[in-house]
């Protein structure tokens, strides 16, 4: 993660590249290892954070899951990837008849460590009364 670089409405970007050699970029107050792989780096902010979203820069998608977290009393850690960054979120099982395991597409949102998935699945777990619990049951509310 060479860069930390902060947007309107408290979105932090941070990259998961390693850094170059030729990088000459001031260091950041976050103590990463270089030497992790984007997987594990990705792998590792989803232990730390008990509601993480993944997301591409500027995706109402995640504004909009932002925006329904925030209602319930949430607020997200937010993580924009680059798009070569997106293939390495963990996979999660499909819901389809096949067995194979997938990428969650961006934006995704991690919740107590699983996938929860995008929009769609946050809504679906929300009118189903399943999401405070969730939340609550993870550490992300209190009630």
């Amino acid at each position: 993660m060479q860069g930390l670089r902060r947007y309107q409405n408290d979105i932090v970007h941070l990259e998961l590249n390693p850094p170059s050699s030729s990088s000459t970029a001031p260091p950041t107050n976050l103590s990463i290892d270089a030497e992790e792989s984007t997987e594990t780096k990705i792998q590792r902010l989803i232990s730390e954070h008990p509601v993480i979203i993944f997301s591409r820069s500027s995706c109402c998608m995640c504004h909009v899951m932002r925006k329904l977290l925030a209602t319930i009393g949430v607020h997200p850690t937010v993580i924009e990837l680059d798009d070569h960054e997106i293939s390495a979120l963990p996979p999660t099982s499909s819901h389809d008849n096949d067995d194979s395991p997938r990428n969650p597409a961006a934006p995704a949102v991690f919740i107590g460590g699983t996938c929860v998935g995008g929009l769609d699945s946050l809504f679906a777990l929300h009118l189903s009364g399943h999401l405070v619990p969730k939340l609550v049951e993870v550490g992300a509310l209190w009630v």
